[in-house]
């Protein structure tokens, strides 16, 4: 089976991230024909000499207009070691929300470095959004090498500044790679005017990139999102619980706890469609049944006896507030954790944090767009959470207005 990788693209707003991914796409053969002649027209009707890439990914009017990415576009590709879900993210300040958007989900961040500018204000700022959100592998692309005459010494500097700022950062795995988005030079075929590089081209750090071991297998965890009676004849009395594993593995036979209930029993079968199968793993979906009848509805945890995750109705976020509208204190919203919605309030905000110097600022009475900052939210149920450097799961948030249903934070649980 393929496996799939998702990664998310961050950098400035000109460092050809676009370009870049329009170059996977186009170098790994994974556009029709029929895409390639209306961007070869696009970029004839500009005046363009050459190919503009990055209009396979920027699909609004008004990014092709200015020629930048204003929300988050998705693409799927593949290749015959890999499948590839890519989050072409902006890179504007004022989009920082729809960076976190593209991140939440990632296993890999591309961080874009033009090799004429090095490291500056965004970088900074997407590198650690990148650690906040917990992606574990991150790929330093230096862009725009053809500018700089391939000088290898460019790179070099690049490399070490930013491995000396990374290590404040909590980013196990980094690589770096001298690329040319807009020539091709070490994107999908290795470069003849790097003779100097030795490591791998671009493709090549994606197919190989380690995922295996980013599923927490530790900690059981899988949240009930319907329980399921058929009804018929044939199974008048099947019970079962479906859902998608969050951590850890399950057998039958496996002692579990249903919380926040609190009440145990004993995995009978799993179950993927008809087949009954030994184990159970995220990200897999099954259906669970359980020797004993206990009342479990959507929202439940099962888990195992030994290892629990938290109950409470205290929680400590780190939260990128996405609205419009400001958050002031007290203000009251839906929370959505897992499978369960209950309500909640926001109790306490203990700082904000500016992301370009990465200083906290204390004594924040409201949150605008784009902030983010460590608050206390009380919830009116307990919530069964692990903090999200453990899950990334049961470990992350998103608070829901009352009144309009809008999606207007997401939160990391500390």
């Amino acid at each position: 089976m393929n496996q799939l990788l998702r990664f998310t693209t961050a950098g400035s707003v000109d460092d050809g991230k676009s370009t870049l991914i329009g170059r996977l796409l186009y170098d790994s053969k994974s556009i029709f024909e029929d895409q390639l002649e209306a961007v070869q027209a696009s970029s004839s009707k500009k005046g363009f000499d050459y190919v503009d890439l990055s209009l396979l990914t920027d699909g609004l009017k008004s990014e092709r207009e200015q020629g930048i990415t204003i929300d988050v576009a998705y693409r799927y590709f593949a290749t015959p070691k890999r499948k590839f879900i890519i989050a072409d993210t902006p890179g504007h300040i004022q989009y920082t929300r729809n960076m976190v958007t593209g991140a939440s989900t990632a296993n890999l961040a591309l961080i874009l470095i033009d090799a004429r500018k090095g490291l500056i204000e965004q970088t900074y700022r997407h590198s650690f959004i990148a650690s906040l959100l917990k992606i574990p592998h991150v790929i330093v692309c230096v862009n725009k090498m053809d500018l700089v005459e391939y000088d290898e010494a460019v790179f070099d500097k690049i490399v070490e500044e930013y491995k000396a700022f990374s290590s404040k950062l909590e980013v196990s795995d980094i690589q770096f790679v001298p690329i040319s988005a807009l020539r091709g030079d070490n994107v999908v075929n290795r470069s003849e005017n790097m003779n100097w590089y030795q490591g791998a081209t671009l493709l090549h750090m994606l197919e190989t990139a380690h995922i295996e071991s980013d599923q927490n297998h530790i900690d059981s965890r899988f949240p009930v999102q319907y329980v399921v009676r058929p009804q018929t004849l044939e199974n008048q009395d099947f019970r079962g619980y479906s859902g998608r594993v969050a951590g850890g593995i399950f057998r039958p036979g496996d002692d579990v706890v249903v919380l926040p209930s609190g009440f145990t029993t004993k995995i009978k079968s799993l179950q993927v469609g008809e087949e009954q199968i030994e184990e159970a793993f995220a990200p897999m979906s099954v259906v669970m049944t359980l020797e004993d009848e206990i009342d479990i509805s959507r929202g439940d945890v099962i888990c195992k006896p030994n290892n629990q995750p938290n109950v409470e109705q205290d929680v400590d976020l780190m939260l990128c507030w996405m609205n419009q509208r400001p958050a002031n204190l007290n203000s009251k919203f839906y929370v959505r954790h897992t499978t369960r919605e209950t309500r909640g309030i926001l109790k306490e905000i203990q700082y904000k944090l500016d992301i370009n110097s990465l200083q906290r600022m204390e004594g924040v009475e409201q949150l605008a767009m784009n902030d983010i900052a460590r608050v206390k939210i009380r919830t009116a149920q307990p919530l069964p959470f692990d903090s999200y450097r453990k899950n990334r799961i049961t470990g992350s948030v998103i608070l829901v207005d009352e009144g309009t249903n809008e999606t207007v934070a997401a939160g990391m649980i500390v």
